[in-house]
């Protein structure tokens, strides 16, 4: 923990960075750590809430402590990824504490990061209390800055297009289209480019047999 002092009366006060005790009561988003004695009321996302042990077993929660004038708020936080978007999306206006707590809860960190990222307005609009120009603005001030929580955002679908032919890629999507899984069809596709010489990897041949491949 450490100290913030109010000059004006010169009250200490102590911003907990992370609370390690006994889980005694959850209320979804609403929990209480036990901590020697002294419990500590934290407000916690939904991908924490599924993360967190039995009632009266020992949790540990990264802790971003909100002080105001009338109150001190506790928000827990199962992994520091979490709490540190949490706190990057405070950054944009018009996103407080209940719409950051609600993505969180809606996403995890690593898709939320690919779909700004991605420019991917129409997934985020999906997020409950995110419309169209809530998302726009989410991309145009998180597009850079959402590196700092995850540093490959973004980069997946490049690496994951860039191995593949043209030619692959095609008959990748070839497959999709008939129903296969993308991740299904691309790995049947690369397993077929493997046993083949470059002159025969043209897509129809390789949706062929990428085909029996995957009906077999």
């Amino acid at each position: 923990m450490r100290q913030v002092w109010r000059n004006q009366t010169e009250e200490r006060i102590f911003v907990i960075t992370r609370l390690t005790g006994k889980l005694v009561d959850c209320d979804l988003t609403d929990i209480t750590v036990e901590v020697n004695g002294v419990g500590y009321g934290l407000i916690v996302p939904l991908s924490t809430f599924d993360r967190l042990p039995e009632l009266g077993r020992e949790v540990s929660l990264l802790v971003h402590t909100q002080v105001r004038e009338d109150a001190i708020t506790l928000f827990g936080f199962a992994s520091p990824a979490e709490r540190q978007l949490f706190r990057l999306l405070q950054s944009v206006s018009g996103i407080g504490n209940r719409l950051a707590l609600n993505i969180l809860s809606s996403t995890s960190v690593d898709v939320f990061a690919e779909h700004v990222s991605n420019g991917n307005i129409a997934a985020l609009s999906k997020i409950n209390g995110l419309g169209k120009k809530s998302s726009e603005r989410l991309i145009v001030e998180l597009r850079e800055r959402i590196r700092q929580v995850v540093p490959e955002a973004g980069l997946g679908q490049a690496a994951a297009s860039g191995s593949l032919s043209r030619e692959a890629q095609d008959a990748a999507a070839a497959l999709q289209t008939l129903g296969f899984k993308p991740e299904q069809a691309r790995k049947a596709v690369e397993q077929v480019c493997q046993g083949l010489g470059p002159d025969e990897q043209s897509s129809e041949n390789l949706i062929r047999q990428a085909l029996s491949r995957l009906n077999s």
